[in-house]
């Protein structure tokens, strides 16, 4: 184990941090303990206490476990928006001692039915928006009950900012048979049992789709869980005055941690969004006077596109962070001429619960995922023989630390295969390939099967796609291989363009400036236009479908 990064640790905290042996709904009894009438949720305009939210939390788990049947280790399919909603229900399942299979609400009827065949959820609770995609699964018997919920109960009527069409709609007259209202299901008001979850019991079962085949559930405990909702407001030294910004997916590990759980083990007050929207964002770091916010890289970028981005009084930020891809050094460029603030790059995956690295806040590196964090152990092998690489070599990164995965539900092939032992530690493969600077600091190369190979010379994408997005006419891109007669594979990009150079910015112009600005075999041989880039949920280029659709040989 290297341990070069540890001149670099933040100040005054320690390498490695104790674990709660509590489950996580304890974290919300305790910061309603503490801090009874503070804001815990900012919805459109409407406060949620800690103390209302502790409240309906018990009364949605004794709804679940009295009148659905939910017990210990049942899992609970949760399909909501970011919303009150999302968060009672989550913890509600915990309070029960079930498992919460989060699901991202854009996936369709054949994958909600793959979630829940596979979990074996029989209770599921989700958006009044969706119920179309979920009643089939009523009535073929793989879901019994369906507790459906309305966001504009939870918003301010007179809200005076933008709202999503899905927050500002009326509750539905009628449900179809099976379903059942949340409003009835919270005013019941039923106490459920003690609660007996202990840390190693399962939390979560959150499905990813890695890279072939169909979604696999991503096994976490309560202690893995907690370990980087611990971990993430130790690392910024967040306190319970803070405010944070929710923007990101809470059906996504990275929005989980840092948008819901973290916030509520610390006791913070969150703002919650819907759906990304670049002015809405501003206009609440205005006004609620918003102190941390998370992001990912896309939304960055989409964040400064807005000619009316400098308009917001942004003084209230002391942290804004990243993840998912690399900030662009124009990007952080900007956001430090707008903010005054570096943004603090991390990384992580849904097998390691969000962070396994983070920049050091104090001496942060651009485009990097940072240093390992409390009682990580991460290296760099070589992914065909396993065996470990010196500093400055690109290799896989394998992660060792209180955070990773238990291994993936009914699925021990996919298990074994995800882990080697090294030195008798049990490692998880990433599939990522990095590299580690002097410092002890890491920084991705790509995905393990992304490399392009032109004329035997290693190409990453995302190198490339970091140059691009320094070109002033750019406004996203994204970089693959393709097949050449010559070099085996060539360089292509596909670009999107800022909405007033769309037509005045032309593919051999883009070349040439790509010739200044990389190696020759970096430079994309072919360049294409396209209006945007297919994205997931959480907001990362899906950049497989862009290799499949450019180069589907």
């Amino acid at each position: 184990m290297s341990t070069r990064h540890f001149a670099h640790w933040p100040p005054g905290l320690p390498r490695e941090l104790p674990v709660p042996e509590t489950s996580l709904s304890y974290n919300l009894e305790a910061a309603a303990a503490r801090y009874p009438g503070k804001p815990a949720l900012v919805f459109y305009g409407r406060e949620l206490s800690y103390r209302d939210l502790a409240r309906e939390v018990e009364a949605l788990a004794g709804f679940m476990e009295r009148r659905l049947g939910v017990a210990r280790g049942d899992r609970v399919l949760v399909d909501l928006q970011n919303s009150p909603q999302f968060v009672i229900a989550y913890y509600a399942a915990l309070r029960v001692g079930a498992v919460a299979v989060p699901v991202n609400p854009m996936n369709l009827h054949d994958e909600l039915a793959h979630f829940v065949a596979d979990s074996g959820a029989r209770v599921a609770i989700a958006g009044e928006e969706l119920l179309e995609r979920f009643v089939p699964l009523l009535g073929d018997g793989r879901l019994e009950r369906i507790v459906a919920a309305c966001y504009s109960e939870y918003a301010a009527p007179d809200f005076d900012l933008p709202t999503p069409e899905m927050v500002r709609a009326a509750p539905r007259a009628h449900l179809p048979e099976g379903c059942i209202a949340w409003r009835d299901a919270i005013a019941a008001a039923l106490a459920p049992r003690a609660a007996h979850a202990g840390p190693d019991d399962l939390a979560l079962l959150v499905y990813t789709s890695g890279t072939t085949g169909r979604p696999k559930g991503v096994m976490h405990s309560h202690r893995t869980v907690m370990a980087t909702a611990v971990a993430i407001p130790a690392w910024f030294g967040a306190t319970a005055g803070d405010v944070v910004l929710a923007a990101l997916p809470f059906s996504h590990v990275t929005g989980m941690q840092g948008g819901m759980n973290a916030p509520i083990f610390s006791g913070q007050t969150v703002v919650l969004m819907s759906r990304w929207d670049r002015g809405l964002c501003g206009s609440l770091i205005e006004r609620h006077r918003v102190t941390i916010w998370r992001a990912i890289s896309t939304m960055l970028i989409d964040f400064l596109a807005d000619p009316d981005a400098g308009r917001h009084d942004l003084a209230s930020l002391r942290s804004i962070g990243g993840g998912g891809a690399a900030i662009p050094e124009a990007i952080h460029a900007r956001l430090a001429t707008l903010t005054g603030l570096e943004p603090v790059e991390g990384y992580g995956l849904t097998e390691t619960m969000a962070p396994s690295h983070y920049n050091p806040p104090h001496r942060p590196k651009r485009q990097c995922l940072g240093i390992p964090i409390f009682g990580v152990d991460a290296r760099i092998v070589d992914p065909d023989t396993l065996a470990e690489l010196p500093r400055g070599e690109v290799g896989e990164i394998v992660i060792a630390g209180p955070q990773v995965f238990l291994g993936y539900w009914r699925d021990a092939d996919a298990t074994r295969a995800a882990f080697i032992e090294i030195g008798g530690k049990r490692f998880f493969r990433s599939g990522d390939l990095g590299r580690i600077d002097a410092e002890g600091y890491f920084f991705m190369a790509d995905r393990l099967k992304r490399m392009i190979n032109a004329s035997g010379l290693k190409v990453w994408p995302a190198e490339v796609e970091g140059i691009l997005h320094g070109h002033p006419d750019i406004l996203e891109c994204c970089v693959v291989g393709v097949r050449d007669p010559y070099r085996g594979e060539t360089v292509k990009a596909v670009v999107v363009p800022k909405p007033d150079r769309r037509g005045r910015v032309s593919a051999e112009a883009i070349i040439a400036w790509c010739r200044g600005h990389m190696a020759a075999y970096k430079v994309p041989r072919i360049v294409a236009f396209a209006d945007s880039l297919p994205k997931s949920g959480t907001g990362k280029v899906l950049w497989r479908e862009v290799q499949e659709e450019q180069d589907p040989t």
